[in-house]
């Protein structure tokens, strides 16, 4: 009978330890929703790079266990592995080191050949501020709204650098919502790009872009680091890191040093945010109210910022020439995914003109589109930091 007592007790130890019975609705919900992020990553192609990492993160940070028990395992608990790991989210220094490898791997001629297309890319970036107008009016503290508003930017690793400075308890809502919606602009963007433009403007074909010297794109990024980090100097973590990658690009001598800024190593630190952002979602933090309000937002301030983008090539084109005329098909690009907003802007001009070829036009913005949410971060950081 001490035997039978004995294995009785242990059965029943280990059933408390296990997942099955520590199970709650709230790691059922958000384990559905880590197999959506892989469903669309996989089935739809939408960002498999992010939401990949980010879906089966979530499905880890899901599973349920004893947290009285200090098995030191979960993401909020000290000296855990996943802990350690996320601690490059929250100190903030997985940005930067994105922010490098997108430098490297981005070509500015574009916005070099035709600099007013900088104004596109600031443009769309109403979309943070009225996200941030939003916030405040829904009861937000100022620190939080700033970090909600920078989901407008279209950028995650900018979102998850601000939300760890200004608002560390809702840096997971932010950065899955930030990721969430870079995934989805093929979803959101065209139908706000055809509601605000007449099918003749769709139609409007650009001058190519000039030729741009070796040495303009070796003098852009110090340049750019010089007026935009003099005027905003709490922008330097990721305005540095960006046109720091983008020089060892540029200059032609470092061809090693890009190469592995560009490949292994933002691909690691991609799989690191990634999959530690997805864990970072336990049901017991992460639903909430505050997590609702903040998704929802976040889809507001994306349809601003692509609307805003739109809104004002069309106004930018009433002090242009017939001839110089810019599509505004290439305003939804001012938000910084790169280079997928400018793939919509292709996408949607070419159903109503098959030649007529936008990419390169709609890099421009698109590119100043990253700088300009690293600005717009380094703005709220310095007034609300």
């Amino acid at each position: 009978m001490e035997q039978l007592d004995f294995f009785i007790q242990n059965l029943q130890y280990l059933w408390h330890y296990t997942g099955i019975a520590n199970v709650t609705w709230g790691n059922v919900i958000m384990t559905l929703v880590g197999i959506f992020f892989i469903y669309l990553a996989t089935a739809k192609k939408f960002e498999p790079m992010l939401l990949i990492p980010i879906g089966f993160g979530i499905l880890v940070g899901n599973i349920p266990f004893p947290l009285e028990a200090g098995l030191r395992i979960g993401i909020y608990e000290e000296g855990s592995v996943l802990n350690i790991l996320y601690s490059g989210v929250k100190q903030g220094w997985y940005p930067p080191l994105i922010f490098l490898g997108i430098g490297a791997m981005t070509d500015f001629s574009a916005l070099i050949a035709n600099p007013k297309l900088i104004l596109v890319g600031a443009a769309a970036q109403f979309g943070i501020f009225g996200a941030y107008v939003l916030s405040l009016a829904l009861g937000f503290t100022p620190s939080e709204a700033g970090a909600i508003g920078i989901i407008g930017g279209a950028d995650g690793p900018t979102a998850i650098f601000l939300s760890s400075k200004l608002a560390p308890h809702l840096m997971g809502a932010i950065a899955v919502a930030a990721y969430s919606y870079m995934a989805l602009i093929p979803v959101f963007q065209p139908p706000v790009m055809k509601l605000l433009t007449t099918e003749k403007e769709r139609r409007i074909r650009m001058k190519a872009p000039g030729a741009v010297s070796h040495k303009q794109k070796v003098m852009f990024p110090i340049i750019g680091l010089l007026l935009t980090c003099y005027i905003i100097p709490s922008g330097l973590p990721l305005l540095g890191m960006l046109f720091f990658g983008n020089i060892i690009k540029e200059c032609g001598v470092t061809k090693r040093l890009c190469d592995t800024a560009k490949g292994p190593l933002i691909d690691i630190v991609t799989i690191l945010l990634g999959f530690t952002v997805g864990c970072s979602t336990q049901a017991s933090t992460f639903l909430t109210a505050d997590s609702i309000l903040v998704f929802g937002i976040g889809a507001f301030s994306f349809i601003v910022a692509t609307a805003s983008g739109v809104l004002f090539v069309k106004f930018f084109n009433l002090f242009l020439k017939e001839g110089n005329k810019l599509n505004p098909l290439i305003g939804n690009a001012g938000v910084s995914a790169v280079p997928d907003a400018a793939r919509i802007s292709q996408n949607v001009g070419l159903e109503y003109d098959s030649t007529n070829y936008l990419l390169m036009h709609a890099m421009g913005p698109n590119v100043a589109g990253v700088i300009g949410s690293a600005v717009a971060a380094g703005i709220l950081l310095a007034f609300l930091g």
